[in-house]
Formats: structure tokens, C-alpha cells, sequence
């Protein structure tokens, strides 16, 4: 691999995204294996924003694979704030192995890996991306659907970070992925046209139209429609955003075998109903599960 750090999923080949899921497959087949893979290491977790699942998976992770973390909030110390991101990153880089950041802002994660040269650093979620979560759900994707060429992804919802990833995600894997989103809500321009330069043969599509997108998906994804920071907009964007909800009617159009994924944590009655959350095609629990999976081979082969 050629970069130490795990800020964007287009950071890596489609030879190293491989050699992650190997590693990911080794990790839930043979946890075992793996007890004392970081023995003496040192993740520090930066929480500006908390998480259920980020939190739990990479500790959990580190237990298991013999390691520590440390879990560092913001009543610890406000990135930028009382000490400067590069100032933050000089010390970590001399206590610790690895940075876990989740942060609002995407430049504090590119600072914290430009400055901690010597460690590297996992993008644990930005206002711009989501890299630990899209490779876990490219993972999730492969063990229930394979990886065949004309795999079709369909994402309904906010083009957030979450959107973005997922985009990042199918380029580097081949799937074929529709952004279904209201026009104001749409995912960086920038990131679609770049993606579809690194892999052309692959169709990215974005469109306003719920029915049309989601006809024949084999994945049908969603995401909350206000994610954090965002409060005082949910309001408004319920209103903009409730022809998008993940609903049996809606799902119905997808194939008759289509998986549902979430990233959670789910709104149930916004996004998605309990029919679609809770039914036979629903793979969010699995998923969920391989968050640990996934953040443990990142771990393992960067740390």
C-alpha cells in the first residue's frame, strides 16, 4: 500500500481494497489469529462527535487484537482550539501508534495526517466522507450479493458524506450506484466527476426520482435525513425529504431479492418504516457487525 493513513477510500488501489477484504475475511473466519496482532500498541480516538457503533468497534477492536485505545472527547480538548491541530499531532505521533479522528471538519483529518507523519491516521468520519463505514458496507455487499458486473447499488437520501464514501466505494469495487436525492441535496459535484475518472467503466447516476432510481437495485441504502450538526434543519427536511422514505412500496420496486442496508443509527418512520427495517431483506444488524471486522484488518494492516 502506498499510503499509511485511511482518510479516503480513493487513497487506495483496487489491489488494496482487496487485500483488505482478505484480511477482513480472516479476521471474522479466525479472530483468534489475530489476539495479539497490535500487542503494546495505542490508538487514541478523537471524538468531536460522538457514535455508538465507531466508538465500540474500535475499541473493541483494539481489545481484541491485544492492543489499547484512548478515548478522547471534547470536554478532553477542542481540536484547533486550546492547542493547534499541529501541535496535537506532534505529541500523539510520540505516545501513541494511531489516530482514530471523527471530526466535523474534513481539512482537521488531512492536517492530522500531514503533521502526525510518523503514525497513521483513520478518517473515522468527516463532514466530507465516511471511508470506514463505505468499505465495511462494499464488505457486507460481497458476502450477500457476490461481486458480479452488474451490481446495482441504489442510495436514497441526503448526499452527505455517507453518499460520497458509498460512491468511492463502487468505483473502486465496480458496482453500479444511483444517488436518488432532491436537487438542493445532491452529492459534491466533484466527487462524482471524479470518480467516474477512475473508473469509466462503471455508471454513476444521480437523480430526483425515487421510483425510477430504485427500479431492479440489488442494494437499496438509506441514511438519516438530518446527520449531526444538521438539527434545526430536520424539520424542513422532513418535509423535502419524505418521498424518499424506505418504504415496502418503495422496496417492492427494487429486485425481488435486493438487500436493505443502514448505516444507523436509523429514524424509524422518517427514512425507513419497521417493515423494511425489520423484514427478511433487511441486513443492517450484519452490517452493523462488520464495522468491527472491517476497522480490525484497517487496523491490523496500517498500525
Amino acid at each position: 500500500m502506498q499510503t499509511k493513513d485511511f482518510i479516503s477510500i480513493l487513497d487506495f488501489t483496487g489491489e488494496d481494497v482487496e487485500k483488505f477484504y482478505e484480511r477482513f475475511l480472516d479476521i471474522k473466519k479466525k479472530p483468534g489469529a489475530f489476539r495479539d496482532a497490535l500487542r503494546g500498541k495505542t490508538l487514541a480516538m478523537i471524538f468531536e462527535k460522538p457514535s455508538l457503533r465507531t466508538r465500540v468497534t474500535f475499541e473493541t477492536g483494539m481489545t481484541q487484537l491485544g492492543g489499547h485505545a484512548i478515548y478522547l472527547s471534547r470536554t478532553d480538548f477542542v481540536l484547533g482550539e486550546r492547542e493547534s491541530v499541529h501541535d496535537v499531532a506532534k505529541n500523539m505521533e510520540r505516545w501513541v501508534d494511531g489516530i482514530m479522528a471523527r471530526t466535523f471538519s474534513h481539512q482537521i483529518v488531512i492536517e492530522l495526517a500531514q503533521h502526525a507523519g510518523a503514525i497513521p491516521v483513520i478518517n473515522a468520519l468527516t463532514d466530507f466522507l465516511h471511508p470506514c463505514q463505505a468499505l465495511t458496507d462494499l464488505f457486507t455487499i460481497r458476502e450477500k450479493k457476490g461481486l458480479r458486473h452488474d451490481l446495482k447499488l441504489a442510495y436514497l437520501g441526503d448526499g452527505n458524506n455517507v453518499a460520497h464514501s458509498l460512491i468511492h466505494a463502487a468505483v473502486r469495487c465496480g458496482i453500479h450506484i444511483t444517488v436518488i436525492t432532491p436537487e438542493d441535496y445532491r452529492p459534491s459535484q466533484e466527487v462524482v466527476e471524479r470518480a467516474k475518472g477512475e473508473n469509466a467503466g462503471i455508471s454513476i447516476e444521480v437523480v430526483s426520482d425515487p421510483a425510477a432510481g430504485i427500479r431492479d437495485a440489488d442494494v437499496v441504502y438509506t441514511d438519516v435525513w438530518a446527520s449531526m450538526g444538521q438539527e434545526k434543519e430536520a424539520a424542513e427536511r422532513k418535509k423535502i425529504f419524505l418521498p424518499y422514505q424506505v418504504n415496502a412500496k418503495l422496496m417492492g420496486l427494487a429486485r425481488e431479492d435486493a438487500i436493505f442496508m443502514h448505516c444507523l443509527p436509523a429514524h424509524r418512520g422518517d427514512e425507513v418504516t419497521d417493515a423494511v427495517m425489520d423484514s427478511d431483506q433487511s441486513v443492517v444488524f450484519d452490517q452493523a457487525e462488520n464495522r468491527l471486522h472491517t476497522q480490525k484488518a484497517i487496523m491490523t494492516l496500517l498500525m
